[in-house]
């Protein structure tokens, strides 16, 4: 028990502590922009990321990941905030919660499983771009100016060669370092440039517990059901990007079925403490673990900093350059993204391509991670459905025995994407007496595959022709038992097995 606590929580703790700091710092500013988009108080966006954080870190499944409001499950609260107020997103957050506990509960987590190493360095990649092209409007328009410039070019200068100044620079986060040198010299010199404070009103109390002031009935529940079911769906999907995205930068495992259930915990929370619900953040995750951060205590550090910056220390974070924050964030969109994956294109086989550019495009032009996702899963299920559908050998011979009798042997998988071929492998117009179909080598997985056997055998014997199937396994000959629709009374087919 002493070692586990040890082992999650605080084998790590001066790096946790600080990076944990970085990532408060940089949330703000995002938990400020995803209000607005959703058209809230930014309280409640600043609650939810705090709220998110402090309890993911106890009760999640992925040590070190950051879950706070999210610009994806922002976009998709606009209509219900609009239509019916924020009383009823409450709601929606803890509907959202409940069902994703549900998903957990089901173990959906594992359907992770599914998604393959293309998409999500497709997702990766596209995560990337969009943090760097969030940073440009901070960089570009009003902001266009030198002394915005000056601030952006010397935080990345801090942020890539302060961790070069021997000991001091592997002690400090160089993100740190770089927000707090470039507030300080905008202070001392009196910068006018965009600041954190612009972005919305800090709020300066301590959030508290509320239930939602609306009618609990049924005609309730369908306003706010479509929202959290969608929410839940989108929320649980990035956060298990988020998580198998630090196993690979960690090299450690995660249980996403209890990441599903602590993402539900923490929504409930969430909205029962007047915030908004939230998921997973690749961006701020990464930020955590290329700081030092390694157990759920970063995680925890990272809520509580949230709501102490903004509630005692509002006035000092209010002064935060917006320009040092986006050298932060580029610094996280350049090591984010697969710079090996667009290296390697040559190399690798020209589907795996397609559905790493496709999940890139597809997030870019949309800005919709999750649609993303799906669009890379498909693209990948059909391109291996086609390769698997091509692994069908049919070879035929004259029976030894009986020059009336023709002997086909099949081997491989027959399905949906392989029916075709299965069918274009026999001579229907054939004149002989008998077939033998010796399918031992073969197994046949949906209805299609059963559907194509049966048109074979019942037009072979609209020919005039005897048709005998032998060889089928257990499970094929219980999918033929249940779907074929022609006479097996006649021993027409008969199981064998391998």
């Amino acid at each position: 028990m002493m070692e586990t606590l040890r082992r999650h929580w605080f084998s790590n703790v001066r790096a946790d502590v600080l990076s944990g700091l970085v990532v408060a710092l940089a949330l703000i500013p995002e938990a400020l922009a995803f209000s607005v988009i959703a058209g809230v108080d930014p309280a409640v966006g600043l609650y939810a990321s705090f709220s998110m954080a402090v309890v993911i870190a106890i009760a999640g499944g992925r040590p070190a990941m950051i879950s706070a409001a999210t610009g994806a499950m922002a976009l998709l609260m606009v209509g219900l905030v609009r239509d019916h107020g924020l009383q009823y997103l409450l709601a929606a957050t803890i509907l959202t919660g409940v069902l994703q506990i549900l998903w957990g509960a089901l173990r959906l987590g594992n359907l992770m499983r599914l998604v393959s190493r293309s998409v999500v360095t497709g997702f990766v990649n596209a995560l990337a771009i969009l943090i760097f092209m969030a940073q440009i409007p901070e960089l570009t328009g009003e902001n266009a100016r030198p002394v915005v410039y000056a601030i952006a070019l010397g935080g990345l200068a801090i942020i890539y060669l302060f961790p070069r100044i021997p000991k001091v620079g592997k002690v400090i986060p160089s993100p740190m370092v770089c927000i707090i040198v470039m507030t300080a010299v905008s202070m001392i010199m009196g910068l006018d440039v965009h600041q954190v404070g612009d972005m919305g009103e800090l709020p300066d109390s301590l959030p508290i517990f509320l239930l939602p002031d609306i009618p609990w009935n049924f005609e309730t529940l369908q306003i706010i059901f479509p929202t959290a079911l969608t929410l839940s769906v989108v929320g649980l999907l990035e956060s298990m990007m988020t998580a198998t995205i630090v196993d690979d930068l960690t090299d450690t495992g995660s249980d996403k079925n209890r990441e599903c259930r602590g993402q539900g915990i923490a929504n409930i929370a969430t909205g029962f403490l007047g915030g908004m619900a939230g998921c997973g953040m690749i961006g701020q995750t990464v930020i955590n673990v290329k700081s030092g951060g390694r157990t759920r205590l970063s995680t925890m550090v990272a809520g509580i900093g949230v709501l102490v910056f903004v509630v005692f220390l509002g006035p000092w974070v209010a002064q935060i350059p917006m320009a040092a924050l986006a050298a932060v964030m580029i610094m996280v969109s350049i090591g984010t993204f697969d710079w090996a994956s667009i290296r390697d294109i040559p190399k690798k086989p020209l589907t795996t391509n397609i559905v790493m550019l496709a999940t890139v495009a597809v997030v870019v032009a949309t800005h919709n991670l999750a649609l993303g996702v799906l669009v890379g899963v498909l693209l990948a299920s059909l391109f291996f459905a086609n390769k698997i559908g091509r692994i069908l050998h049919i070879d035929s011979s004259l029976s030894e025995e009986d020059p009336q009798q023709r002997i086909y042997r099949v081997s491989g998988q027959v399905f949906f994407a392989s029916s075709t071929r299965f069918a274009e492998a026999f001579d229907l117009k054939e004149d002989i007496d008998r077939v033998r179909i010796d399918v031992s080598r073969a197994h046949f997985w949906d209805i299609t595959a059963v559907e194509i056997l049966d048109r074979i055998v019942m037009k072979f014997r609209r020919e005039g022709t005897e048709v005998e199937v032998v060889g089928l396994n257990e499970a094929s000959q219980t999918m033929v038992d249940r779907f074929s629709v022609h006479d097996k009374s006649d021993g027409i087919i008969e199981p064998g097995g391998h």
